[in-house]
């Protein structure tokens, strides 16, 4: 009979999104309970053996009691097992996140994985092998024990831990809390489910992250599920399948602005690039703008993104736009004498300034042909 589990990591609970400010942070914060309502709903679906969280439930050792209840809410739809790893962010310190978990109502089908010591399962068809962090960062390996491990005769051997795989991830540096790259090998385990890293990624055919339920950056990199594992027997290798539970979607994105022909509109350009087929209002963009444009196509661009602004859930802005005034402008400012003379001065700095002149002097010169624009609407 297959064996199901269920694999997810790095929930962060709490998490204050310090970039992310206001309502928009708050409604991020919510979305995270949203994701562990889903996979209690997958879980019960599938009828998995049991939900292994590889570490970092909780944002901090410091979450306030109302992230605690709300996580337990969220989790009711399984009732178990699920089986929660101390991870960097909520290691297992003697007074802990985990203590006032239990405190305010650990459900029967809940387990904190404190120790590294077997846990048995599934009437003893799975054995679950954890490997908490007891401190935020050490520099041995906390899954070596689980090659001398002893578990039952037939036996689904699943191990447990959350820190970097050596050699393996993206990003490559000296990372704290590391394991083996060949410690599903080592530890004959059926299947090594990890936690750390916050995209879903193969390690090896039987060494998994499953990334964060609810992506929390601008990185491409596979977030926004939940693993769902289905294992034959001992020695089997693993069916691994990724399920969507996330709700929002970060872009990052880049549009060069520069225009190209007498027709160019950079203001539908952004209308272009922001416009997809998923809802606005889900979606967290970082957005940089480059090139250049006339002083009235930046009036144009801003009012695009003001209207931008309102639809997203979140728009972040790398401006690296040049302003560089047309015939057209200079001609409108120079209807008045001293606007006219202070507006060609300007230009010529952004044309031959160096580096510091030409950002001033674009600067002064776009408030310079607001002033402008706001003095002819009076008359």
């Amino acid at each position: 009979m297959t064996l199901r589990i269920l694999h997810t990591a790095d929930w962060q609970l709490g998490k204050p999104f310090h970039n992310v400010p206001g309502d928009a942070g708050a409604l991020l914060r919510e979305a995270r309970f949203e994701a562990v309502r889903r996979i209690a709903d997958l879980a019960a679906r599938y009828e998995v053996a049991a939900v292994l969280v590889a570490g970092d439930v909780f944002d901090s050792n410091l979450a306030a009691d109302r992230t605690v209840l709300q996580a337990l809410a969220a989790m009711r739809a399984f009732q178990g097992p699920w089986i929660l790893l101390p991870g960097n962010h909520d290691a297992a310190l003697a007074e802990s996140v985990w203590t006032r978990f239990e405190r305010l109502g650990c459900p029967p089908g809940c387990r904190i994985a404190r120790m590294p010591e077997p846990v048995t399962l599934a009437d003893g068809r799975l054995v679950v092998l954890p490997a908490p962090l007891t401190e935020r960062h050490t520099l041995d390996d906390l899954t070596a024990w689980m090659d001398e491990a002893r578990t039952p005769a037939g036996a689904v051997r699943v191990g447990l831990a959350h820190g970097s795989v050596a050699g393996r991830l993206p990003d490559a540096a000296d990372a704290p809390n590391p394991i083996a790259a060949d410690r599903a090998v080592t530890a004959r385990l059926d299947y090594l489910a990890l936690g750390d890293w916050h995209g879903a990624l193969e390690i090896a055919p039987r060494t998994w992250y499953a990334g964060t339920p609810e992506p929390d950056r601008f990185k491409d990199n596979g977030a926004g599920h939940v693993l769902l594992v289905e294992i034959e027997g001992p020695g089997a290798v693993p069916r691994v399948t990724r399920l969507p539970v996330a709700s929002y979607v970060w872009q990052d994105l880049v549009v060069d602005l520069t225009a190209t022909d007498a027709g160019d509109d950079p203001a539908g350009r952004i209308d272009r690039a922001l416009t997809t087929t998923s809802r606005p209002e889900r979606r967290i963009v970082r957005l940089t703008l480059r090139g250049a444009v006339d002083l009235a196509g930046r009036l144009a661009v801003e009012a695009a993104l003001e209207r931008w602004r309102g639809e997203l859930c979140h728009l972040e802005l790398e401006d690296e736009l040049v302003a560089e005034p047309s015939e057209r402008d200079l001609l409108q400012l120079g209807d008045a004498p001293v606007i006219g003379r202070a507006a060609r001065e300007l230009s010529s700095l952004v044309r031959a300034g160096d580096a510091e002149e030409r950002t001033a002097a674009a600067l002064a010169l776009r408030f310079l042909y607001l002033e402008a624009g706001r003095l002819e609407r009076r008359r």
